[in-house]
């Protein structure tokens, strides 16, 4: 098994202990407060600072952090390496520190502006203004782990970033558990929760850094080489490697217009996409993320294209099956993991609708993570920006063509709409991406893409009908207990990926394939 496959796999595996107690934490959340008022607000006070630590933490700042590190990784000192670190660290901390105290004293302004819908709501607007003001120093706390985390990755230590997030899952569940019931208002200790989980990873990360002897030493100092080479690379990519994320938070910000429950039905749906997208999708950019970096500052073009080309193949091999049996078992999911206690049926109704339609747009959010991660490993910036700019205009107008004739002639699911307009998005921002580095020459397809394109088809539509048959009518799950609605997902997962595997194999797909950069495709 090649070097790159293996930390897929444990960065996969780490993230999957991370995903499923993330579901978990969502199953005691839904349990405990619903779709209802306060779950709205704290959906919002979370997204602000969430949406902040993908565009900086994971999104903008490792894009442009990894590639500088491992250049001063593979050309210059250990001291240099720690100095880049030491003024690094200064820098952001200090930038951080000053949003955080802004965005504190701004929490209601920023309410205002990201949902709007909430100012004729004024208890609505004022919890989640007030759990916005806990939330939002979790912005400075996972930008710093980041820091920590890129650091880890580019020395090979997946496994510590990747394990990372499962302490925000056990915070947060602990504050719903124990914290939420002395509160007199519950929901605020999930805020608390959130607050907690980010000054525990950065302390979690810190030791392992020690051990490498790259311990940061914040330091400021203007007009340092490599902390200009960053901001450089960050300012563009703030907006070129997350349009995702904003086009999710335009969302929220038109849901908050919409019907109460609007906000959490996107929320719940989204949780589940990011089940399989970060499980492989983030794992995926982010192993390959400092091999293509380490690739173009030996300028070796070729493994570098070989290198994203397998990236694709596995991108392929794994995101299309997950949108396939995300949308059959959209239902099935929503009510196993979520319709009890306060979420009902008709939450799950709703929340069925968003998820169908994110699942469609998972194989386009996996792409631009893997294609902007051969952006900035040559740390071009300009290219995404330019290319998001265009997707980010076509998620606006295809959000007017898809939501406002649902609002206009009460067509049930209008959040549905603004999802479909995002999923549609990734895939034109793929789609360029992709045009852009084949034109510039950066890749070029291996042999064998049609035959393995064509098998991934055939096994896709053999684990559709088996799933399409399994699931039946929804009411039957919904009258079942927990116990026998988990078992027979399991049953209907299980069947899936056997049969997935299975047909493709009977036709033609082999392991030599796909498992390493630069084999041959399937031929």
């Amino acid at each position: 098994m090649s070097g790159l496959l293996r930390s897929t796999a444990l960065v996969s595996a780490m993230t999957f202990v991370s995903r499923i107690l993330g579901l978990l934490r969502d199953m005691v959340v839904a349990r405990a407060f619903g779709a209802g008022v306060g779950a709205d607000a704290f959906f919002v006070a979370f997204r602000i600072p969430n949406l902040l630590r993908r565009l900086f933490a994971e999104g903008a700042f490792s894009q442009a952090f990894v590639p500088v590190l491992s250049e001063y990784k593979t050309k210059r000192s250990h001291e240099e390496v720690q100095d880049l670190l030491d003024h690094t660290s200064g820098a952001l901390g200090g930038v951080l520190f000053l949003v955080t105290a802004i965005g504190i004293l701004a929490a209601p302004l920023l309410v205002w502006i990201f949902a709007p819908g909430f100012a004729d709501k004024p208890d609505k607007f004022a919890l989640t203004a007030q759990m916005l003001q806990l939330t939002f120093p979790y912005i400075l706390f996972i930008s710093l782990t980041a820091l920590a985390g890129g650091v880890l990755n580019s020395y090979g230590r997946f496994a510590v970033p990747a394990f990372t997030p499962v302490l925000l899952n056990l915070c947060m569940i602990g504050a719903a558990v124990w914290l939420a019931p002395h509160m007199e208002q519950p929901v605020v200790a999930l805020a608390w929760g959130v607050l907690i989980a980010g000054m525990a990873q950065l302390a979690f990360q810190l030791p392992f850094l020690w051990r490498l002897r790259l311990l940061p030493r914040p330091r400021w100092r203007r007009g340092h080489e490599g902390v200009r080479k960053i901001i450089g690379l960050m300012l563009p990519g703030i907006f070129g490697s997350s349009v995702a994320q904003i086009n999710l938070l335009i969302d929220t910000l038109i849901a908050s217009f919409l019907v109460t429950g609007s906000v959490s039905w996107l929320y719940y749906s989204d949780r589940l996409v990011e089940f399989p997208l970060g499980v492989f999708g983030v794992a995926l950019a982010t192993v390959i993320l400092p091999r293509l970096s380490q690739q173009h500052a030996a300028t070796d073009t070729a493994e570098h294209s070989r290198t994203l080309d397998w990236a694709l193949r596995m991108t392929v091999l794994v995101g299309s099956p997950a949108t396939v049996a995300l949308v059959i078992l959209a239902g099935p999911m929503l009510v196993t993991l979520f319709q009890y206690g306060e979420f009902s049926a008709f939450d799950v109704e709703m929340s069925t609708l968003s998820l169908m339609a994110y699942a469609l747009g998972l194989l386009g959010f996996i792409l631009v993570k893997v294609l902007a991660a051969a952006f900035f490993s040559r740390q071009d910036a300009r290219t995404p920006v330019r290319i998001a700019v265009i997707a980010m205009g076509a998620n606006l107008v295809l959000n007017g063509i898809f939501v406002v004739p649902m609002v206009m002639f009460d067509i049930p699911g209008p959040h549905a709409g603004l999802v479909l307009a995002t999923a549609l998005a990734a895939f034109i921002n793929a789609g360029l991406l992709l045009r852009a580095l084949r034109r510039t020459g950066d890749f070029h397809a291996s042999a064998g893409w049609m035959g393995f394109v064509l098998r991934v088809v055939i096994a896709n539509i053999a684990m559709g009908v088996v799933l399409f048959f399994l699931v039946g009518d929804i009411e039957v799950w919904q009258a079942h207990a927990w116990p026998a609605r988990a078992r027979d997902l399991m049953v209907c997962v299980c069947a899936g990926v056997g049969t997935y595997f299975a047909v493709a194999w009977l036709a033609g797909l082999r392991w030599h394939h796909f498992a390493a950069p630069g084999a041959r495709g399937a031929r």
